[in-house]
């Protein structure tokens, strides 16, 4: 059993558009149904759960009525925090499937991953156990914990961005929750699913990304995405490309 988890419990201040950005509309539709169709449009994914604000669980149920999103069991409202969302996702499907079934936690605000992308991310878990979605960098990252004084400058050949969808075996991340929910400091730092696992002191896996995977967070991000869409209308209009649509170009 393949599944997907989509959080979308943020308030999306950082937009400032007055709703969560997870509901902004492009070109037509939501941000949250631009992503949600390309999990529910994969051949490999089984089902889908999600959290989201718990006040807006009724505008989503009927968001996916109205744009025919089939695989989505059921939603659950979000939490604290992003973490908080995804366990209660993760503990929603855990009453359905068994433990051994392959979960991809993927941001409700990232439209653009690949089908390339998701199957990885399952064939990395079948292979390693869990698989973390990871583009090599392009910029030279530095390091400073001031902000103001650059203090180390890790060679640029070893580093990576990472991404989502970030996947695992369901009761191996359950467990992963669980521990790190007993702790004090909880979900302190952990900004994703990968520094969670390697907070606790397990291996993380990657697997190779799609450029253009981005995260819709501020109003650049929402112009650079119409940009995308945009670019791969013009491949298909004009028959350049492997594919005439964003869903399978690397």
């Amino acid at each position: 059993m393949n599944i997907a988890i989509i959080f979308a419990g943020g308030a999306g201040v950082r937009m400032g558009a007055g709703i969560p950005k997870q509901f902004l509309e492009i070109n037509g539709k939501p941000i949250i149904i631009h992503t949600l169709d390309l999990f529910d449009s994969h051949p490999e994914i089984d089902k889908i759960y999600m959290a989201v604000l718990k006040d807006y669980i009724p505008y989503m149920q009927k968001l996916i009525t109205k744009f025919n999103i089939t695989k989505v069991v059921d939603i659950v409202p979000g939490g604290e925090t992003g973490q908080d969302s995804i366990y209660n996702a993760l503990s929603r499907a855990r009453e359905d499937n068994p433990d051994d079934s392959i979960v991809l936690i993927h941001d409700g605000v990232r439209p653009s991953v690949t089908f390339d992308t998701i199957s990885r991310n399952i064939q990395g878990v079948k292979e390693n156990g869990n698989a973390i979605t990871c583009t090599s960098c392009y910029e030279t990252i530095l390091m400073s914990t001031t902000g103001k004084n650059v203090e180390t400058v890790p060679y640029r050949k070893d580093t990576f961005a990472a991404q989502a969808p970030q996947s695992f075996r369901l009761g191996d991340i359950l467990a992963a929750h669980e521990e790190v929910r007993k702790k004090e400091s909880r979900y302190d730092n952990l900004v994703d699913s990968c520094t969670l696992i390697k907070s606790i002191g397990k291996e993380a896996y990657m697997v190779e990304g799609n450029r253009g995977n981005i995260k819709v967070t501020t109003p650049e991000d929402v112009y650079m995405y119409r940009a995308l869409i945009q670019y791969h209308e013009n491949e298909q209009a004009f028959g350049i490309g492997r594919t005439p649509d964003i869903l399978n170009q690397k």
